[in-house]
């Protein structure tokens, strides 16, 4: 089997891990902002678990790359590197847990919800959980046990889903409200634990006074560029209400419009489960492919049929979307705009992560964090910017200016360390071909929606079909 069929088929078993349960989580959307919340109750929900997402980042402290880079070396001892890994991180996120849960009523209170201190307490549980089983994931990770990695998040967004319909509509306590989301998932999490009862039970706290400090190193730049990543992702999330100017949108208020954000975006994040899936798998192989003469070649054609792939997705969602919002609320419609914007942002993201992979394998993942800090740093200025000029829209395109700018950089630093032919000219052909055929379609006005779905789902077989046409001669070569 080729090489590029063996990560393709792991991608699709981390897939069914990651994009299913995800996908299966999205079902949510509509119970959530259709039939329960409001759209300001909806922008709580957003908002605190932008938080969650930056604080989840520190308390796994980048420990699965480095758990990674170490146990892939030949001569490790896995069980060692696992014991390692998983201790520090739980030395960071117990006590940090401990924290927010005995300050959880003035937590609580400076983000607007103080009368529901638990609401604080049951996330942290929430993240410390995540925690507890990152390394254990990671470990199914490096082993290629895709199909387990599968069941475990399958069947935790499945109780999760249970859950929601319970408590929000057979249980349903108007005083807990939103709440009820953050309990469903600490006991949907809780999952994690029994599923991996036996390899929690085999750990044993362990620390090398060589190999601890050097892991540790290795893995605080990944953590700071997860935390700079995050605020890539997260921060116009917790800025809108900031900067948005009162009245910018007729009948909205500020948490109004940020629910209405947080349910558009949920569109965009679509296409990151696909690049979330893909990293999946692409990390692992990336180490292991390393030594070989024909890496870099390799690795170049790989980020040239994923962007191939993500044009189909950009393409599949950005045309259907007069079907697709009526997975959301009727009075999250407004925001639907930002949808295609976000897409072509996180089909750069993707392919800075492909560029990314030569300071992990040359162990240069400073540089990881100087090129995500200022994409920070862009984000954090191109919302103080636009947000008061265009709203949500302008934090769509901040996330662009950001993740175009991280991946020209990594592309242009990482050429001097570890040279890859990336096929520059191709790719960005079926770029500006979606994105072309996207603007065209979207600007003919339809009568018969059956007609419009129709013709969307030709001009997509159409795309698909050229790609396979065009790539068929290089695809029968791979061996």
């Amino acid at each position: 089997m080729s090489k590029l069929k063996q990560l393709a088929g792991e991608t699709v078993l981390y897939g069914i891990g990651s994009i299913l349960p995800r996908m299966l989580n999205f079902l949510l959307v509509p119970l959530h902002t259709i039939d329960v919340f409001t759209r300001a109750e909806y922008g709580t929900v957003t908002e605190l678990y932008a938080y969650v997402a930056f604080v989840n980042i520190v308390f796994m402290f980048g420990m699965e790359t480095a758990f990674f880079r170490f146990a892939s070396n030949p001569s490790s001892n896995t069980k060692r590197i696992f014991n390692l890994a998983h201790t520090s991180v739980l030395l960071i996120s117990v006590p940090l847990s401990v924290l927010f849960i005995l300050f959880s009523s003035p937590i609580a209170s400076s983000l607007g919800v103080a009368q529901h201190p638990e609401f604080i307490t049951w996330l942290t549980l929430v993240m410390l959980t995540d925690a507890a089983v990152a390394i254990p994931f990671a470990k199914l990770r490096l082993e290629k046990k895709a199909l387990q990695f599968a069941s475990a998040k399958i069947i935790s967004v499945l109780i999760l889903l249970i859950l929601n319909y319970y408590f929000l509509k057979i249980k349903y306590d108007p005083t807990i409200n939103v709440g009820y989301v953050f309990l469903a998932n600490l006991i949907a999490n809780s999952f994690f634990i029994l599923f991996f009862l036996r390899t929690l039970l085999s750990w044993r706290p362990s620390y090398d006074k060589e190999i601890t400090p050097v892991m540790l190193r290795y893995a605080y730049p990944v953590m700071l560029t997860g935390v700079a990543g995050m605020t890539n992702e997260m921060f116009s999330r917790l800025t809108l209400e900031w900067w948005l100017p009162d009245n910018f949108y007729t009948g909205l208020s500020k948490k109004d419009a940020l629910g209405v954000f947080g349910a558009c975006y949920k569109f965009a994040v679509l296409m990151n489960l696909g690049i979330q899936a893909f990293r999946y798998a692409a990390e692992p192989f990336f180490f292991s492919n390393a030594i070989g003469k024909n890496s870099p070649l390799l690795f170049a054609k790989i980020n040239h049929y994923f962007i191939i792939t993500c044009c189909i997705v950009l393409l599949g969602i950005s045309i259907n979307l007069d079907i697709l919002k009526h997975l959301i609320g009727e009075d999250f419609w407004v925001g639907l705009s930002i949808v295609p914007i976000l897409l072509v942002a996180y089909l750069f993201l993707g392919v800075y992560y492909n560029f990314s992979v030569w300071f992990k394998l040359t162990d240069k993942t400073y540089f990881g964090t100087w090129i995500t800090v200022g994409g920070a740093i862009i984000t954090v200025v191109a919302n103080f910017l636009l947000i008061p000029i265009f709203g949500y829209m302008g934090s769509a395109w901040a996330a662009l200016a950001c993740y175009l700018s991280m991946t020209v950089a990594c592309y242009a630093i990482g050429q001097k360390f570890y040279p890859v032919p990336y096929k520059f000219i191709p790719s960005l052909v079926y770029l500006f071909s979606a994105i072309a055929l996207i603007y065209s379609i979207n600007r003919i006005e339809f009568t018969d929606q059956i007609l419009a779905t129709a013709l969307h789902i030709l001009f997509i077989a159409v795309f698909i079909g050229v790609a396979y046409l065009v790539e068929r001669k290089n695809l029968s070569q791979e061996k």
